[in-house]
């Protein structure tokens, strides 16, 4: 999406010299933004940038130490979000803020229902909703649906709807991606893109760099609370936003690849496996190695992640760990014969999130293997020193924790098992670049005590980079093996099933 004419025009809104402390802590610091109306404006930066806190203060959650914003009309200064909102200015936070039991409806016009001869005009409430879920193009969502009912995407579409219904004129989006499947996400995109056709600026914060170029028009970034630059987005690069926000170039991410001769035994071999979505599955995975596995959305990728590990099991084939047999009927049948499962969904499935850093560590471990561990907190302190884990206490909330060290801890908690095999899925979701090298390194170090690693991601630059070899499925089959290093082009090539391993290598 290119950006186009804004030279000569007017911002409609200007933030100028923003400062920012929290208990004398500078988070931001002489920061500049503007924002043009029917544009997206994308705010990118590791995590403690202050991207979040740049957005809260445009939003009325924060107030600003120093510095001014101006809307197109005057100075203003917001000391609440609902001032905020009068003025034209909603948030989508990244922790959406609804009411699962209530209808979509009563969450869109929550504390401005209509009201007629003294009741709620509930008629009318349905019916302006219902004409905003359709100018968004929004179908399978009827107001009178409990939103508890409603998928992640859908309740992502009920907080824009949210912020329509006050007339918002600059829209701030925190994160909107980090929890939707492929599918939703390009539902969102058609959303944003359907803001912008209605002159509304869109501040988006994103760690995807793959849909900040999509989708954005202007891209700032932020590095410890300044300003490294604000430019448009086709003069960028995905090497010059990694440069920026954390000084070094993209493959510099990137650990180096394992050597042939630094490779073992086979840690896990499938033969001929499959189930009611996979057919055919043939994957060996050596001691030392990582092995990327890659599709479309529903190609089988995280199906493979669930048979191996026993919430989906296989019903025909054979599974091998260390050369021996394996019946995988359950989660803790394949933790006892030394496999890992790190799930795409880290809070949903990967945490107990009220509970502590060490409850959670040790998770699996008494979940697996019952009063042998229950009670013991030995080695979680080595553990998270091992993956790095930054935290007040073991005994911190996990939910108080960054994306970054919530992942971690989810990694943590199955080095407590000390697994032989341990299969990835989406390991770097929704984390900024720095955390995400953590990760890598993490992964690669795991490889290199001789752990056989599966990685699946939807970054390709991510697999690619990781990978030792990458497989590719396409319609729940692998569809060829490609070595390491190949193009996003030789990929897609067998993910969409056009064309032979042979041709796309």
């Amino acid at each position: 999406m290119a950006v186009t004419g804004l030279t000569g025009r007017e911002p409609v809104v200007r933030m100028r010299g923003i400062t920012k402390r929290f208990l004398g802590n500078v988070v931001l610091r002489d920061v500049d933004l503007d924002l043009y109306a029917g544009e997206v404006h994308a705010l990118v930066g590791e995590n403690g940038a202050g991207k979040s806190t740049l957005m809260k203060i445009l939003a009325g959650v924060h107030a600003a130490d120093g510095g001014s914003v101006e809307l197109d009309w005057g100075p203003v200064s917001f000391s609440t979000p609902r001032q905020a909102q009068a003025a034209g200015i909603s948030i989508v936070h990244q922790e959406l803020n609804l009411l699962g039991d209530r209808s979509v409806a009563e969450n869109v016009f929550l504390g401005s229902e209509p009201v007629r001869r003294g009741m709620v005009d509930r008629r009318r409430m349905e019916a302006d909703t219902a004409a905003l879920l359709e100018d968004l193009g929004a179908t399978g969502i009827s107001p009178r649906d409990p939103v508890r009912r409603l998928s992640v995407a859908q309740r992502q579409v009920v907080e824009i709807v949210k912020a329509l219904s006050s007339d918002v004129r600059v829209l701030a989006m925190d994160e909107p991606t980090a929890a939707l499947a492929d599918n939703e996400v390009e539902l969102l995109y058609g959303l944003v893109r359907r803001l912008c056709d209605r002159d509304i600026a869109v501040l988006y914060v994103s760690h995807r760099l793959v849909e900040v170029f999509e989708l954005s028009h202007r891209i700032t970034v932020l590095k410890d609370g300044a300003l490294v630059t604000s430019r448009a987005s086709d003069e960028l690069t995905g090497d010059d936003l990694v440069r920026h926000m954390v000084g070094r170039p993209l493959e510099a991410l990137f650990p180096s690849r394992a050597a042939e001769s630094e490779l073992g035994v086979t840690r896990l071999r499938l033969s001929g496996c499959g189930n009611e979505r996979l057919r055919d599955i043939d994957l060996e995975v050596r001691a030392g190695e990582i092995v990327g596995l890659a599709g479309l959305q529903g190609a089988g990728r995280s199906a493979v992640a669930r048979a191996v590990c026993g919430s989906e099991p296989f019903t025909t084939g054979t599974v091998e760990v260390d050369g021996s047999p394996v019946r995988v009927r359950s989660p803790r049948v394949a933790v006892r014969s030394g496999i890992a499962h790190v799930t795409e969904d880290r809070k949903g499935e990967g945490l107990a999130l009220r509970q502590s850093v060490r409850d959670n560590t040790l998770l699996v471990r008494r979940a697996a293997f019952g009063g042998r561990a229950r009670g013991t907190a030995v080695g979680v302190s080595e553990l998270l020193q091992a993956v790095t884990v930054v935290a007040r206490s073991p005994e911190q909330e996990v939910r108080f924790l960054s994306g970054g060290n919530q992942q971690k801890v989810v990694l943590a908690k199955w080095l407590a098992v000390e697994p032989r095999v341990l299969i990835v899925d989406e390991p770097t979701r929704g984390i900024d670049v720095g955390a995400k090298q953590a990760v890598y390194e993490l992964l690669r170090g795991l490889a290199r005590d001789g752990v056989a690693i599966v990685m699946i991601s939807s970054e390709l630059p991510e697999l690619i980079g990781m990978s030792d070899r990458v497989l590719v499925m396409h319609d729940g089959r692998i569809a060829g093996e490609l070595p390491a290093g190949p193009t996003e082009e030789a990929v897609m090539r067998l993910a969409t099933g056009h064309v032979a391993t042979e041709e796309a290598a």
